[in-house]
């Protein structure tokens, strides 16, 4: 049997699979399913499709007006406002097939509404705060979500530069109010801040053997996973070589590959201080974390937090 209704498809699995979350739970499983419909009542109709900028293009290309947007998060706040007082998910202390069916488009906008008005932002805390609880709740309380599936805000705004997303290229004052995503992606982490991810990390990974036991292990274990795809898709691009300065020879691109892989790894003992040193001082390294970081789509080629990993490299090499 051939499914394709995503809900369907997040029924089957719920069905399929033990996970330890039950997405539709018996005693308010009408309550899941009336959530996941409230959202074609709430979201804004006669919109432009896209894959990944779903909900935001008039059909002419332009962006909705300011106070169409303010409709969908105030709506969506006061829905989430009816079952605060047990929770911040959309049906109180438990995440359901509900908070699954809203994700991709309240991620989204996140990253993406700030682009299009001044002064709107989904995750106000002052203006929105039962959607600002939901999306604290999703980072922290739910790792399947922040380690592997989210998206970064500098992936998702990448996507309304590019024409054939449901704009008409760049639209009018977008590309003036991105701003300092990747900045704030690529800021070095305080301890507390560190300590924190790794718990949310530690939550994820003890359960899945294969996984590594951090993010930043995580993203080696990728890039050398799939590091023969990686130096071929450099050798094909122009812009590796000539706007980030890597070789266009495949022994050297795949010792520096070998190079940063092993300082993403310094965090465990796998290496000592002197190899890693000596993976630094390669001529190459802070090109390809660079070039990495300029490629990358998140979450398609790694979790959120690993890709954190190699930006807050390739600022510090």
């Amino acid at each position: 049997k051939v499914q394709s209704e995503s809900m369907d498809l997040v029924r089957e699995a719920d069905k399929r699979y033990d996970n330890g979350r039950e997405l539709y739970p018996k005693d308010i499983e009408s309550e899941v399913i009336n959530k996941v419909r409230a959202f074609d009542k709430i979201f804004p109709r006669r919109t432009r499709p896209s894959s990944r900028a779903a909900f935001l293009f008039r059909s002419d290309g332009e962006p909705l007006w300011k106070n169409e947007f303010e409709k969908v998060l105030r709506e969506t706040n006061d829905l989430l406002a009816e079952t605060s007082d047990k929770g911040p998910f959309f049906c109180g202390d438990r995440f359901t097939a509900a908070d699954v069916a809203w994700a991709p488009f309240l991620e989204r906008y996140a990253a993406q509404l700030p682009c299009f008005h001044d002064g709107l932002d989904p995750k106000c805390e002052t203006t929105y705060p039962h959607l600002y609880a939901w999306y604290e709740a999703m980072e922290k309380q739910v790792p399947e979500y922040s380690c592997k599936v989210q998206g970064d805000a500098s992936s998702w705004r990448k996507v309304l530069k590019m024409a054939g997303y449901g704009n008409a290229g760049v639209p009018p004052l977008v590309s003036e109010r991105m701003d300092n995503a990747h900045e704030k992606e690529s800021a070095p982490l305080t301890e507390e801040a560190a300590q924190k991810q790794q718990m949310i990390w530690d939550d994820y990974s003890n359960a899945r053997p294969w996984v590594a036991s951090s993010p930043s292990q995580e993203a080696a274990s990728v890039l050398i996973r799939n590091r023969e795809m990686i130096v071929a898709d450099i050798l094909k691009s122009s812009v590796a070589t000539t706007n980030f300065g890597l070789p266009s020879d495949e022994a050297e691109l795949d010792d520096a590959m070998r190079s940063l892989a092993t300082i993403l790894c310094e965090d465990s003992d796998t290496y000592n201080d002197e190899t890693v040193q000596q993976c630094r001082e390669n001529q190459y390294v802070k090109a390809l974390a660079a070039f990495l970081d300029h490629r990358m789509c998140v979450p398609r080629d790694m979790g959120t937090l690993s890709a954190a990993s190699i930006k807050r490299l390739a600022s510090s090499l």
